[in-house]
C-alpha cells in the first residue's frame, strides 16, 4: 500500500480516471456498433458526426491511436454511403 499522501491521491485519481476513459471506450464502441448495425440510412447519417467525434475525442486522449480512429471513421463512412 501506498505510505504517501500524494502517492494515495495519485490511487485515487488513477480510479477514478481509469473510470472515465473505460465507460468513454465502451460508449464510442458501442455507438459504431449502432452505427453499423443501422440500415436506415437517413438514421444512419445522423449518428455519423457523433461517432466521428467520439472517435476523435479518444483519439486526442490516447485511448486508442489515431490510425485506428482514421480506420474506424473510414469504414464507419464507408457504410454510409453504401445504404440506400
Amino acid at each position: 500500500m501506498a505510505n504517501h499522501k500524494s502517492a494515495l491521491k495519485r490511487v485515487r485519481q488513477t480510479e477514478t480516471r481509469n473510470e472515465l476513459n473505460r465507460y468513454q471506450s465502451k460508449t464510442a464502441r458501442n455507438a459504431v456498433r449502432k452505427l453499423r448495425g443501422t440500415a436506415d440510412k437517413k438514421e444512419a447519417e445522423k449518428l455519423l458526426p457523433e461517432v466521428t467525434s467520439m472517435l476523435d475525442k479518444l483519439a486526442k486522449k490516447n485511448l486508442i491511436h489515431k490510425n485506428k480512429a482514421a480506420n474506424l471513421k473510414s469504414s464507419v463512412k464507408r457504410h454510409v454511403n453504401t445504404l440506400k
